[in-house]
């Protein structure tokens, strides 16, 4: 093992958006590999590599894919993989690619970097010139941005001698399917020691990162229920059995399972989000569906939750004379950030930021994030960068005029390459 050895170099470095600072970098000198190890300052994204990102954001917007039909995006992804001369494996979870740089020695720390590539099934309303071109698909919730990011940040960390190796993720079908459990499954994950994402989010300014530990995203699970009747004349109700009228019932009744049966202390929402039957105004429905979704913050809460949910879908059959069914599909667990990894991942975010940008979590989202599926096998972190535009406040994720400001694009570079070098520096 060669000699190692350290020098300090004091210098001066002013920041984007933290005032000038005081840095001190150490030059370690191992076999005659020199690694520079920034222990509070940046890595600087310059406009070269802005512009870059900026392309890479709006063509992928442009060319929307929903969840595991990202072959368009994962070819563009390849090209640009490419360009920075860094090697890859795609084809992992059906549409996802795996990237790394650095060296391959098994001692050798590992970090593990995550984007999200697919869109959801929306009719875009932006009237931005990059809009989708894809009727009835749209990235309205920032994935194309994270997918910039990412390759900006492999863009930094390959002009670095790393003191270890970084694997890139570009994953599929985050929105519906579950694409990190396929990810895993697939090897994704194999010798990462620690794992890190960030998503985009407008409730923060631009230049803003939020890191909080512990769990910052709820469970996620999904239900539907089938309510039976008896059909017949709209003027002959005593004939029937009108499953919409039980429907309307079981929904106002489902409402008291959280704000009656769950300790307020744990957020926890129960949404029907649609509603179906019918096929005329004057005639009774036999049949009506309902889909709903379950977001709590606690495994008991959960399971209370559903629990309460199946006896009253099963009161309805004596209440009102109507056969009744629910099917569950387990979602996602919740985003639990790991307490050593959410530090590494704060220092970065100070290196990028400065103290005024780092913000907290005050309370977990209700969203779900299958970024837990990587968090079930090795520690992680999941942050979210400010991306608000100060001339577009309504526009909320997941909605058909989602937008966001793109210069949070070399924020999310700059703190993916430097949290990557933190986690291989503890």
């Amino acid at each position: 093992m060669g000699t190692l050895s350290c020098v300090a170099i004091k210098t001066r470095a002013t920041t984007r958006v933290a005032p000038t600072v005081e840095i001190m970098v150490e030059i370690c000198h191992v076999n005659q590999i020199f690694i520079a190890i920034d222990k509070y300052a940046k890595m600087k994204v310059d406009a070269k590599l802005i512009a870059w990102m900026r392309e890479i954001r709006r063509h992928i917007h442009q060319n929307p894919e929903l969840s595991f039909q990202e072959f368009d995006t994962a070819r563009y992804v390849t090209k640009k993989l490419r360009e920075l001369e860094i090697p890859f494996r795609k084809g992992v979870a059906r549409t996802g690619i795996l990237a790394w740089i650095g060296d391959e020695k098994p001692d050798s720390p590992c970090v593990g970097l995550r984007a999200d590539m697919d869109a959801l099934p929306i009719l875009e309303k932006t009237g931005l010139p990059f809009s989708s071109s894809r009727d009835g698909v749209m990235h309205a919730c920032g994935h194309d941005g994270h997918v910039a990011m990412l390759l900006g940040a492999a863009a930094l960390l390959k002009k670095c001698h790393i003191p270890g190796r970084v694997v890139f993720l570009f994953q599929p079908a985050e929105e519906s399917e579950g694409g990190a459990r396929e990810m895993v499954a697939d090897g994704a994950l194999e010798g990462v020691d620690r794992i890190f994402s960030g998503h985009i989010d407008r409730h923060f300014e631009v230049g803003e990162i939020a890191v909080q530990p512990g769990l910052i995203c709820a469970f996620t699970d999904e239900f539907r229920i089938t309510i039976r009747g008896q059909g017949g004349h709209a003027a002959k109700p005593h004939e029937t059995t009108d499953s919409i009228v039980v429907a309307s019932l079981l929904v106002m009744s489902i409402q008291t399972l959280v704000s009656r049966e769950v300790n307020p202390a744990f957020p926890s929402v129960i949404t029907v989000g649609k509603i179906s039957g019918g096929s005329a105004p004057n005639v009774i429905a036999e049949e009506a569906v309902l889909l709903g979704t379950i977001r709590t913050t606690h495994s008991d809460v959960r399971e209370k939750v559903i629990v309460g949910l199946k006896r009253m879908v099963m009161a309805m059959e004596d209440l009102y004379n109507a056969e009744t069914s629910m099917e569950l599909v387990p979602g996602y667990p919740p985003v639990i950030n790991d307490q050593a990894a959410t530090e590494l991942a704060r220092r970065a975010a100070l290196a990028v930021v400065g103290p005024d940008g780092v913000k907290g979590l005050p309370y977990p989202s209700l969203g779900g994030e299958d970024f837990s599926f990587y968090l079930q096998d090795i520690p992680g972190c999941m942050v979210r960068f400010g991306a608000r535009r100060p001339d577009l406040v309504s526009a909320a994720a997941h909605s058909p005029r989602f937008d966001f400001d793109e210069r949070a694009l070399p924020v999310g570079a700059e703190y993916l390459a430097q949290v990557a070098l933190e986690a291989m520096k503890a």
